[in-house]
């Protein structure tokens, strides 16, 4: 019999916690039974995911955006109703942020990479003092087919900054927010960034450092980090599992 124990200390062992800084809590977040059979996937903690794993069977959820931000909060209001469903239902909650982020193997933006086939990938872009995102090389492309291998493995439709080379050679990811460090890859002299979500300044940033942006959403961007992690557990264990896609263009 898998417990919630045997994953919670894989995944914190396996996903490195300990040595990653993160407003997050990353590991168990709300306790439910001890045995699991059954554990469903979803990119972020909310009500309607919760409903749906409970109506499939789930002893146990795990997120890439937990319910808990390194704060104190009364159990009122909505995040009161999602933890007392949680307990109602005994269903143990885990999140897991920046480790996964930053994950060389399982992580998001090694994988938008890895997507596109691209070689020499290693750590890029600074958030509070780590590196969080990947970079490497990919075979010379134009950029519309990169975009459109990119939209398939994430099942978004792109919002794409056209302003870089003609042919593509040096890419960058950070998924989710991380447009902000869209001025680490023009440092870097990248040809395309891929993100998830922009911001105002995203637009001239980009065609004055001449490089392409990809943005695909903050959620589509960073579900294929959640995929993987859901096949590793399942290989590890053996235990049932599900991705619920909670569908979120933002």
């Amino acid at each position: 019999m898998t417990t919630r124990e045997d994953i919670v200390r894989f995944l914190n062992d396996y996903l490195l916690i300990a040595s990653v800084p993160d407003c997050s809590h990353n590991g168990l977040q709300v306790q439910g039974r001890d045995a699991v059979r059954k554990v469903v996937f979803g990119v972020s903690a909310n009500l309607e995911l919760f409903e749906r794993a409970a109506d499939a069977g789930a002893d146990m959820i795990i997120v890439h955006h937990g319910l808990l931000w390194g704060k104190e909060q009364p159990l009122t209001g909505l995040f009161g109703r999602r933890v007392g469903f949680l307990f109602q239902k005994q269903i143990s909650l885990l999140g897991y942020h920046l480790p996964l982020d930053k994950h060389p193997v399982i992580g998001h933006n090694a994988l938008l990479l890895k997507t596109l086939q691209a070689q020499n990938i290693r750590p890029f872009a600074l958030y509070h003092g780590q590196e969080i995102g990947f970079r490497g090389e990919v075979t010379p492309a134009a950029l519309e087919p990169l975009v459109h291998t990119l939209e398939s493995a994430c099942g978004a439709k792109a919002f794409v900054l056209p302003f870089g080379p003609r042919t593509v050679r040096q890419v960058g990811a950070v998924s989710g927010g991380g447009w902000s460090m869209l001025g680490d890859a023009i440092d870097q002299k990248l040809d395309l960034f891929i993100t998830g979500v922009l911001d105002e300044p995203v637009q001239e940033l980009c065609r004055e450092g001449h490089i392409h942006c990809v943005a695909l959403g903050h959620y589509n961007s960073e579900k294929i980090g959640v995929l993987a992690l859901m096949d590793l557990v399942r290989a590890q264990f053996g235990v049932e599992t599900e991705f619920i896609d909670v569908q979120n263009p933002i």
